[in-house]
């Protein structure tokens, strides 16, 4: 089964390969590739790199790393509308605001990410409340 599916997955590259070259592309997805590439290594992993030092010294960084993630998931697949190059022909096509719906999801993380928060902390002192010594 192994075999079979790097035999797919090989013929399908193949015919990838073969569309790129002869479709007349390939100069605009090489530029896509190089600008996807100097996107990440200039700007997304030294940001990266640089709120995980900071992170460093929150007390629950686990759980706000959870969150920057999900922020930085939503932003990713939120970036094609937010930097569109204008308002399509047809107004059908991105019909809503999706400026204001991303901020609010990024808000809804954020008011999350505080109710959990709130919860463990709240959760902890029950615990040390329940287990302290009476006397």
């Amino acid at each position: 089964m192994r075999i079979v599916t790097g035999a797919l997955g090989l013929a399908l590259m193949a015919f990838g390969a073969s569309l790129l070259v002869t479709g007349g592309q390939l100069k605009d997805v090489a530029l896509w590739l190089a600008g996807a590439i100097v996107l990440h290594d200039g700007i997304v992993a030294p940001l990266v790199l640089g709120i995980g030092l900071l992170m460093a010294a929150v007390p629950a960084r686990g759980t706000v790393r959870g969150a920057l993630v999900v922020a930085g998931c939503l932003t990713v697949i939120a970036l094609p509308v937010l930097l569109r190059p204008g308002a399509p022909k047809n107004a059908s096509v991105l019909p809503l605001d999706y400026l204001r719906n991303w901020l609010i999801a990024l808000a809804a993380v954020a008011v999350f990410t505080g109710v959990l928060l709130v919860g463990m902390r709240v959760l902890r002192r029950w615990e040390a409340h329940r287990s302290a010594p009476r006397g």
